[in-house]
């Protein structure tokens, strides 16, 4: 029996297309809630770039979240977990942009910096994702942040040659013009096991979406992993089912199928 479903945002809830959430999916998540089944958020966004969700949380249907990729975790005010990349890893990040001239988001508790803005970041962050735009600061100032994630603009080469440096890091990358780096151990798995811990459920009574390579360790760990039809062979193979495209109600048809609602 579900009792819990973690949702990915971008891609898996919200359409790259038309940015938001189906009315079908809506009317979905309505239903589970209807049955008792808990329904929490898995984003490597930070909670304070969610911004393509009222249509669930004026509904008050998001029992909790999983942001940043498991770095941060929070129930209502209750924060579940709470993670921060060392020090010596964000000097090797900066260094890296330095010489290669790659830009670089950089989230602490509060704020997101960026590192070397170029015309990347406006295309895909503020234009194509909505985001409000991020304050430039240098190397001393992100050194003087405690950060939760790092997000270069890097292409996915490029992110393996990070990761060989990065010893103390993970990798989840869900856009190709970006990856997140988050600190060793960190996933949206991590996450998920904080949550369903503290509501005292089972791996095997949980049901996740995903369509990204960060929603890999989660869907590998769900009672049932439903990846999007748009997904990676990668992802859709770490998955139980692949079900419709986000576009094409594959959130519903996945629910329906599993008899969730």
């Amino acid at each position: 029996m579900i009792k819990a479903i973690f949702f990915d945002i971008d891609g898996t809830l919200v359409s790259f297309n038309t940015h938001i959430v189906l009315d079908s999916t809506i009317r979905a998540i309505e239903k589970a809630r209807q049955k008792g089944i808990l329904i929490f958020i898995s984003t490597g966004r930070a909670k304070m770039t969610i911004n393509n969700l009222s249509s669930l949380q004026t509904k008050n249907l998001i029992d909790g979240y999983i942001t940043l990729n498991g770095s941060y975790c929070y129930v209502g005010d209750n924060v579940l977990c709470h993670s921060y990349i060392c020090d010596e890893d964000i000097k090797l990040m900066l260094d890296y942009c330095r010489i290669y001239k790659k830009s670089c988001i950089f989230v602490s508790d509060n704020k997101r910096i960026i590192f070397q803005p170029d015309e990347f970041i406006e295309h895909v962050y503020y234009n194509k994702f909505k985001i409000p735009e991020i304050k430039e600061a240098t190397s001393e100032e992100i050194l003087s942040e405690k950060i939760i994630q790092m997000t270069p603009f890097v292409t996915s080469n490029e992110e393996q040659e990070i990761f060989n440096r990065l010893l103390n890091c993970e990798m989840g990358r869900w856009h190709p013009s970006f990856t997140d780096v988050t600190a060793k151990g960190i996933t949206k798995k991590k996450g998920m096991f904080e949550i369903i811990k503290h509501f005292n459920i089972k791996p095997e009574e949980t049901m996740s979406f995903g369509d990204g390579e960060n929603d890999i360790s989660i869907l590998k760990y769900s009672g049932i992993g439903v990846a999007m039809g748009q997904a990676s062979e990668n992802v859709k193979k770490s998955a139980d089912y692949i079900t419709d495209s986000v576009d094409e109600d594959g959130i519903c048809n996945a629910m329906v199928h599993f008899g969730v609602i």
